[in-house]
């Protein structure tokens, strides 16, 4: 199936601190499947801003989804299933790498069908992409290692450039 015509809109919540290879994967899985995808990079003014702030994570998701029609990126805070009524979206997507993320998701997506009565769609991440994780991306580029091939281009200069920055400071 190289496609879908009819256009079902979804809604794939995270932090996305850094987007990495495995995100793009499931954010073009969903856009091939449903056709409407808003990429809802979600924040809490109550938590420090972690490796970039919301507005650069937006920035970052746009430039790695700009090849994708029918991808939108939006700041929500909240939580995800009220971003998804928000946006109306018919389902959440959530990609897996692992049985633990399962488990894990498998308890959200039951929550946010008992409190808002959307369904998530799980969506497994290419196996070459199931050791990706935002959090060892961000150790190893905190540690100077090079981590250009887990994350798309963009994200890749940006931490090229947070990372020259702190050995100039």
């Amino acid at each position: 199936m190289s496609g879908t015509t009819a256009r079902t809109r979804v809604i794939y919540p995270g932090s996305f601190d850094p987007l990495h290879l495995g995100h793009l994967d499931v954010i073009e899985q969903a856009n091939e499947l449903f056709g409407d995808v808003v990429v809802a990079v979600m924040y809490n003014f109550a938590k420090a801003s972690g490796m970039f702030d919301v507005d650069e994570r937006v920035e970052l998701a746009r430039s790695a989804t700009a090849h994708l029609n029918g991808v939108t990126i939006e700041k929500h805070t909240g939580l995800a299933v009220q971003a998804a009524v928000e946006v109306g979206a018919d389902f959440i997507v959530k990609g897996l790498r692992t049985p633990g993320d399962f488990e894990i998701e498998q308890q959200m997506a039951q929550m946010n069908r008992s409190v808002a009565d959307v369904r998530t769609v799980y969506l497994p991440c290419r196996p070459e992409l199931g050791f990706v994780s935002s959090r060892f991306v961000r150790e190893i580029a905190n540690y100077g290692g090079d981590v250009g091939h887990l994350v798309p281009a963009a994200v890749g200069d940006a931490l090229s450039r947070q990372s020259a920055s702190r050995e100039q400071n």
